[in-house]
């Protein structure tokens, strides 16, 4: 158990500052926020197509609200929690792999929610919005990344070859 945490820690603290160093987010943070701001519009232009984006800002051409998608908001970081998480934990290359790829849609499916959500959620009363913001969706989301580690590692555990614990005696 040890070994885990000492491993996801250490992860997590890479990625992290990988994830800080300019010219990263120049060419990926960026770019993927102001695509979770376009895909967000998208969503929202259903229900209001005077509804626009740019950069990282969703912004309601009715009523001039508007969100912006900043740092922390915009799913990276819980992505990099739950990629910790399952590269710390012993399992095969394969379900790692499979594991980060659709944990990683999970968690940016929920944060479009969240976007979504928040963007209605101003326009009808900011202390709500607020709250929503500050509170409900930094736990809903980080539940997210709980509940998709939880289920990944359960599957692993049925069907990965590899063992999950090395050294373990048989018995």
């Amino acid at each position: 158990m040890f070994r885990f945490f000492a491993i996801f820690l250490v992860i997590q603290a890479v990625l992290f500052g990988v994830e800080m160093l300019h010219p990263v987010q120049q060419a990926v943070v960026d770019p993927w926020t102001g695509l979770v701001a376009r895909m967000s519009a998208g969503i929202v232009h259903f229900f209001d197509p005077s509804v626009i984006s740019q950069g990282r800002v969703l912004q309601s051409a009715k009523t001039g609200f508007g969100v912006s998608i900043e740092p922390g908001c915009n799913g990276v970081e819980a992505t990099i929690v739950l990629v910790a998480a399952m590269l710390a934990f012993p399992s095969s290359w394969k379900m790692k792999l499979w594991g980060i790829g659709l944990g990683f849609v999970a968690v940016q499916f929920v944060n479009l929610l969240r976007v979504v959500s928040l963007f209605f959620l101003g326009q009808w009363n900011f202390k709500v919005f607020e709250f929503a913001h500050l509170y409900m969706w930094q736990a809903l989301i980080m539940l997210d990344v709980l509940v998709v580690w939880l289920l990944w590692m359960r599957y692993v555990a049925r069907h990965d070859p590899k063992p999950a614990v090395r050294g373990a005696a048989a018995t």
